[in-house]
């Protein structure tokens, strides 16, 4: 029903070697793994990190589907032991002895049908092993299968499954070590060559793997590392000699087995966790992992974890395990409090070799467990009592400040503290905010405290914190304590009632009318004060005050249209002050709500308006303006005035509504100009008023769409007489400045005709003389002998030149005569004026030469080094000299190149 099922091989034996004459560890695992060629040897090969290495194959059943119902036991379990996975231990110390070969038998049998099922496993010694290895090895056969067909031999091919070659990592050789051989039948007939291809071989990493060419043998040159490149895959090679393909490529499978060379790595060398106090035993902190290139389907690579340190010990030295395959650990005993230990410190070890502490190899690292807080201790008030005053009618200010302790993490919600009051405070005029950086309660007064209601408060305040208590707690949850508060009495201010204060009058009321009395309560009860009264706002100075009873009167008036009165109402503010030390005052509002009376006459509106010269279309719309309010106002009475008497021939008035009345010509045509028409508007009060109006009429000629184009538009515009005046005066201050213009235009006229007179305007170079306002030359022109000047043969200084002696042409001394000066811009037509002038100041001047006379100048003296003057004079006519480019100066100049440049006539 199940199929043929067998243990592997059967009955043929697998030997078994041992490299070196030692102990065999007990519970040493002989990693056999079985295959279909089971005549493969089984080595223990020396290994650089363990006593020993095995080299093996398990033993492998072919459960044909029931492997859970297959049990496998050992011939000699007291030496051997198997596992249900095929893998054999060796039960105790065994010593391998060269001398004779131990075999065990392995037997499998079927749970529920009973069948069995055996094999064989050998072991032998080093020295046989290597002598077996020296004679035989292992062949691979590239096979050909005969058949008689018609009396002739002919071959068929058939594909054959080669069993993967194992090769152990690590092995110290010697190189180059022999794996297997490899040979064709056709051997016998002819000269072959072996060559194998593949990773290892021809292709990179090359130079692992050599075959002998002729032989066929396949060799390892150097040492395998499983964790680099775990298995090879090749193709070997039969070719003649001349490179003809005799056989199919092989396809070689060699395994690298692996070693324990790895110890284990965490993947970190610090772990972190968390586990809130108080936790049960059970429950799971954090998982650590470590890993290790070794094959993990091997001991090797099978890793096992333990807790070597717990730092501290305390309350035990084992708060915590860890489960030794994944990694997790737990908490197992109660009493993780972080108020006494915050933080735990473990040491942890992963070993592999499933924890083999002698021939596994170890690593370790450090993982650090933060003992989280959780709301196990409740606040506690570090007084029953706490004491504290307020002034009343403060509010926002702190009274007393409520500490606590709290064993919890500071800052966290198990730490902080919430503040109720539970009594003491019915109408709710204390509050208890946290401090959040003390976490103090502040006891904060929150609405005004009247000290005449009560002087003192008891609060009972309770404290908690912002997260429950942890259910496990058997302790009170919270902490109570009592507030003692003493009110402090202050003199507070008057205060009226009501205010404000509404009354009710008519307009109207004279002067020194007593309205009202308005005064102020002292809500200081316990203290003896007067109060007084005075006026702190009227705005229309209508009302006076009693400074002793606060009796109010008016002194003007009252008048409901006045702008002080805004929706009827008018609203003054007085001022109560007491007796106190400081004095406190208070205000107080009157509001008066002024009721209308018929005092107001109505007057027309709007006040002007323009009309055609012709009836159509001719109508204005005119409505009333009463300042007093229903029922003293409108509906309105309209009619026109009797006075003068052309107003009711020329204009009728028709009523429309009780508010709007319209206006239009009576007559055919009126002449443009401006009107005054009266209107008698009458209101419907009790008691009417009536009021004539004048409404201001502009009559103009009007377009075809009834706008006015007449030029008496402009005039009726509606300009007063003092705008007409000052119109006027504009224009004739205009004109009077037109006149002088003409005026000065003539007179400046006149005075460039005298001009002309004394000037010929070829002569007149006055546009060309500048004058400029240089004094002298440079410091280097005034460098000069004053002495060149003065007479050389004799020095007549003026101090002792006898008195009354002077020379002939000595100027006598007479006062200097007053010569006119000509003003810095003169006007161009005072020139002959100027002439005129000199010349009567010099016939006057009594010291001045006669015109015929000889000028006599001073005596400078001989020997003068200055050259003579008459080097002036002119050896030759002007006429030799060109003067006709002073043509091109201009006509100024044409008279003088008429002068010299001419002929000598």
């Amino acid at each position: 029903m199940h199929g043929t099922c067998r243990v592997s091989a059967g009955e043929r034996r697998a030997p078994l070697s041992v490299a070196r004459d030692t102990s065999l560890p007990n519970r040493a695992r002989l990693l056999l793994r079985a295959a279909a060629e089971f005549n493969n040897k089984i080595n223990i090969f020396d290994d650089m990190f363990n006593p020993f290495f095995l080299f093996s194959r398990s033993v492998k059943f072919v459960d044909c589907g029931r492997r859970d119902h297959v049990r496998l036991r050992s011939s000699d379990p007291e030496d051997f032991r198997i596992e249900g996975d095929g893998l054999l231990y060796a039960a105790r110390s065994l010593r391998a002895s060269s001398a004779r070969r131990t075999t065990v038998v392995i037997h499998a049998q079927d749970v529920e049908t009973r069948e069995r099922w055996h094999t064989q496993v050998q072991l032998t010694s080093p020295a046989q092993l290597r002598q077996q290895v020296t004679q035989t090895v292992r062949e691979i056969v590239f096979l050909g299968q005969r058949s008689n067909s018609g009396g002739a031999l002919k071959r068929r091919r058939r594909d054959w499954v080669i069993p993967s070659i194992n090769v152990p990592e690590n092995s110290r050789g010697p190189f180059p070590s022999e794996l297997v051989r490899i040979r064709s039948d056709h051997d016998k007939t002819r000269s072959l060559r072996y060559s194998v291809t593949g990773p290892g071989a021809d292709q990179a990493p090359t130079g692992i793997f050599v075959i002998n060419a002729i032989s066929g043998e396949l060799s390892v040159m150097k040492p395998l590392d499983r964790e680099q490149i775990p298995s090879f895959h090749l193709r070997a090679h039969a070719v003649d000699l001349n490179g003809n393909q005799v056989e199919n490529p092989i396809d070689i499978s060699i395994n690298v087995i692996d070693m324990n060379d790895n110890r284990p790595e965490f993947v970190h060398q610090i772990w972190n966790g968390t586990v809130p106090e108080g936790s049960k035993p059970g429950t799971l902190v954090m998982t650590v992992t470590a890993i290790d290139r070794d094959d993990p389907r091997t001991a090797n690579g099978m890793l096992r974890y333990k807790i070597l340190a717990q730092t501290p010990e305390s309350p035990t030295s084992n708060m915590f395990t860890i489960n030794n395959q994944t990694g997790g650990i737990i908490t197992v005993a109660a009493g993780l409090d972080r108020e006494k230990v915050p933080q735990y410190t473990l040491i942890i070890q992963a070993t592999d070799m499933e924890g083999n502490a002698m021939y596994g190899l170890s690593n370790t690292a450090t993982a650090i467990i933060r003992v989280t807080d959780v709301n196990d201790n409740p606040p506690e008030f570090t007084t029953d009592t706490f004491y504290g005053e307020v002034p009343e009618n403060r509010v926002s200010i702190i009274v007393a400040n409520l500490s606590v302790t709290d064993k919890d993490q500071p800052n966290t919600p198990a730490w902080n503290a919430v503040y109720k009051i539970i009594g003491g405070d019915p109408t709710g005029r204390f509050a208890v905010p946290t401090d959040p950086a003390s976490n103090k309660g502040l006891v904060t007064v929150i609405k005004p405290i009247d000290y005449e209601i009560s002087r003192s408060y008891v609060l009972t305040v309770v404290a908690e914190n912002d997260a429950p208590l942890a259910t496990t707690m058997h302790l009170p949850r919270q902490s109570t304590a009592t507030v003692s508060i003493k009110v402090i009495d202050v003199n507070e201010s008057p205060y009226f009632e009501p205010n404000p204060k509404l009354m009710r009058l008519e307009e109207g009321m004279p002067a020194e009318s007593m309205l009202t009395v308005f005064t102020a309560q002292d809500p200081d009860r316990f203290m003896q004060q007067t109060i007084r009264y005075s006026k702190l706002s009227d705005p229309a100075g209508w009302l006076r005050v009693d400074p002793a009873n606060g009796q109010i009167s008016t002194i003007a008036m009252l008048d409901r249209e006045s702008p002080y009165v805004q929706n009827n109402l008018y609203n003054a503010t007085f001022l109560a002050s007491d007796s106190g030390i400081p004095p406190a005052s208070g205000t107080g509002t009157l509001q008066i709500l002024l009721m209308d009376i018929n005092d107001n006459a109505p007057h027309v509106f709007p006040h002007e308006a323009e009309v055609c010269e012709r009836p159509e279309p001719n109508a204005i719309n005119i409505t009333a303006v009463d300042r007093d309010i229903h029922p003293n106002a409108g509906p309105f009475a309209f009619e026109l005035g009797s006075r003068p008497l052309d107003v009711r021939r020329n204009w009728t008035l028709t009523r429309l509504t009780g508010e709007y009345a319209q206006l239009s010509l009576k007559i055919g045509y009126l002449e443009s100009g401006i009107y005054e028409v009266p209107i008698i508007i009458t209101d419907s009060g009790n008691l009417p008023m009536s009021n004539t109006s004048y409404l201001r009429v502009k009559v103009c000629q009007c377009d075809h769409n009834g706008d006015c184009v007449d030029m008496e538009r402009i005039v009726a515009a509606g300009l007063g007489t003092g705008a007409i005046i000052a119109i006027l005066l504009c224009i004739i201050i205009l004109l009077i400045l037109v006149l002088l213009f003409v005026v000065w235009m003539k007179r400046r006229d006149k005075e460039r005709q005298a001009k002309q007179l004394l000037i010929d305007p070829e002569d007149d170079v006055r546009d060309n003389i500048l004058k400029y306002d240089e004094e002298g030359g440079g410091e280097e022109d005034q460098d000069y002998d004053l002495s060149q000047l003065q007479q050389p043969d004799t020095v007549e200084p003026d101090t002792i030149k006898p008195v009354g002696i002077r020379r002939l042409d000595e100027r006598p001394i007479h006062p200097e005569p007053q010569y006119p000066v000509r003003s810095v811009a003169p006007h161009p037509g005072d020139i002959g004026d100027f002439i005129n002038e000199g010349l009567k100041a010099a016939d006057n001047d009594p010291t001045a030469p006669p015109y015929d006379s000889l000028l006599v100048f001073d005596y400078e003296g001989s020997g003068s080094t200055a050259g003579s003057l008459s080097s002036l004079n002119s050896s030759s006519s002007g006429g030799d000299q060109d003067y006709d480019y002073l043509n091109e100066w201009g006509p100024r100049f044409r008279k003088l190149a008429d002068m010299y440049g001419g002929s000598d006539d």
